[in-house]
């Protein structure tokens, strides 16, 4: 373990991506700020176990539960019927439209409109 001494301010480097720095010191607390590429996971250490004991007991699935699984998936999917729409909810209708703008799949004009968008 590599330790460091630094005061308020000062930054570690981690590699070109990674910075570490002490942001403040309260009595025996040390608040770090951490800039870090989106691509890198940052977490306290007890969030890490805690995510990584529940990924593993997630990957523990029994031989049955995956059967169950394949045969659910396996099944053709069916129209849904009796859908309701959501109280108070602005229904989105999607309206074709020839020459509405874009290229369209096929190098055409066409395309969908929002119904509920009012332009002009």
């Amino acid at each position: 373990m590599l330790v460091l001494s630094r005061q308020r301010d000062e930054t570690i480097m981690i590699g070109d991506d990674v910075q570490i720095t002490i942001v403040d010191i309260r009595g025996d607390k040390v608040r770090l700020g951490i800039t870090a590429p989106t691509k890198v996971a940052v977490h306290r250490k007890e969030v890490y176990d805690a995510i990584k004991a529940e990924n593993e007991r997630a990957a523990q699935i029994a031989g049955g539960d995956l059967g169950a699984v394949r045969s659910v998936l396996s099944q053709p999917l069916r129209p849904r019927t009796g859908i309701r729409p959501v109280p108070g909810a602005t229904p989105i209708h999607a309206v074709p439209v020839h020459g509405a703008g874009g290229n369209g799949a096929m190098g055409g004009g066409g395309g969908l409109v929002d119904a509920t968008k009012r332009t002009g």
